[in-house]
């Protein structure tokens, strides 16, 4: 079997039914933002929260009876685990999934609850896949790959029919990048539909490898990433080829640029999506003149993030748009005086989170204290008020760190 415009159609056909048809819809206020004419597709609403089991399904219902019977083996970083876990269950076949040992708790408590057998195994992607290779081997396990295979490539093309059919004049499709399957599939499914159409890879900064595979480089991987579904220091042997092929390349993307898409789809579209659900947007956001007037078809693959972690990006993003401030706050050390600043910050619409009161770790003048408030506010422009209100009131205020 190769991967061609056929086998991608008769993917849709073994999935009619099977996963779900998600909407791919237009965004007003991100077009608004952008200056492009902004589509999102959002495979963050499948059951398992991602478009992995797609290609995980098309692989379980291709393999013989005896290999069913024996069981399947998948390494992953928590999508294609849940995909795979998910579609075995329903098929009654033993799963056994290898994940990395820091994988996010709600992936694996996901995958678990879905039957299968969970082994986690290895500091990243690359030591599990080594140990889940050997397992394996050793158990008679088929091997279902989460990018390198062809079956799995051409289920995750069915991505791409789906948002032509629905948006027949996209003309950009901008989508996630770690082995390169998704993109791949997308490529060849969506050439065949409308050949002058243009794919964007996006990957994150942290994670170069098919960005550097195709300049024939060795990427440098960080240590981590906020988008670890996309976490792949190696591009896919039979994805390669067709990203060369049939892709305009790869984009990379910050962490912060990454968590700024999260909370933008959070904020705008009311949707949860995990760090790499967001790396198409990104792209965008970062560069907008790349795409400005131009149709743009956005993946949102995944949904899966840690509630903790949303959490935290949550509030580093009202950070950066200075709706939540320090101001560090100098006065005199005498009765009363907290209270007037208080009644300036309250004066001002200022909500006050966090109050700290220091004294001794400071290089002030005696009976001069530093007070830091942690401010919620409308934005930077408030920001700026507040001061200006302070120091009218007598009171030195900078907005203090980050």
């Amino acid at each position: 079997m190769t991967i061609t415009a056929e086998s991608i159609h008769a993917a849709a056909a073994i999935l009619a039914g099977q996963v779900f048809d998600t909407p791919c819809l237009y965004s007003r206020t991100l077009s608004e933002i952008t200056g492009a004419e902004v589509f999102l597709k959002f495979e963050n609403l499948q059951f398992t929260a991602s478009f992995k089991e797609r290609g995980a399904l098309v692989k379980l219902l291709s393999l013989a009876p005896q290999e069913r019977a024996a069981g399947v083996l998948a390494v992953s970083a928590g999508n294609h685990a849940q995909g795979v876990a998910y579609h075995a269950r329903r098929l009654g076949l033993h799963a056994v999934i290898v994940m990395p040992r820091y994988t996010p708790h709600v992936k694996v408590e996901r995958t678990r609850a879905f039957g299968a057998e969970v082994i986690l195994a290895g500091e990243g992607f690359d030591e599990a896949r080594a140990l889940g290779l050997a397992l394996a081997a050793e158990r008679r396990l088929s091997l279902v790959h989460p990018y390198d295979d062809e079956q799995v490539i051409s289920g995750q093309g069915t991505v791409a029919l789906e948002m032509l059919a629905r948006e027949p004049g996209l003309e950009i499709l901008l989508v996630p990048v770690g082995g390169g399957g998704l993109i791949a599939g997308m490529a060849v499914a969506a050439k065949s539909v409308k050949p002058g159409i243009e794919l964007y890879g996006v990957e994150s900064e942290n994670f170069p490898s098919m960005y550097c595979a195709l300049r024939g480089e060795t990427a440098q991987c960080a240590a981590n990433t906020i988008a670890e579904g996309i976490a792949v220091s190696q591009a896919g042997a039979l994805t390669l080829p067709i990203v060369r092929e049939r892709t305009r390349g790869i984009l990379l993307v910050g962490e912060g640029e990454i968590e700024h898409a999260i909370v933008l789809l959070l904020e705008i579209e009311k949707t949860v999506v995990e760090g790499a659900g967001a790396a198409g947007l990104a792209a965008l956001l970062a560069q907008p003149q790349r795409f400005r007037g131009k149709r743009v078809g956005i993946v949102l693959s995944g949904g899966n993030i840690d509630p903790l972690m949303l959490s935290v990006i949550i509030e580093r993003g009202m950070v950066r748009a200075g709706r939540l401030t320090r101001l560090r706050v100098e006065l005199r050390d005498l009765p009363g005086a907290l209270a007037t600043v208080t009644a300036c910050l309250a004066q001002a619409n200022a909500n006050i989170e966090e109050v700290h009161h220091q004294r001794a770790f400071t290089n002030l003048p005696l009976q001069t204290a530093e007070v830091d408030f942690v401010l919620q506010t409308r934005g930077r422009e408030h920001v700026e008020e507040i001061v200006r209100a302070l120091g009218a009131a007598g009171f030195h205020a900078r907005v203090h760190g980050a």
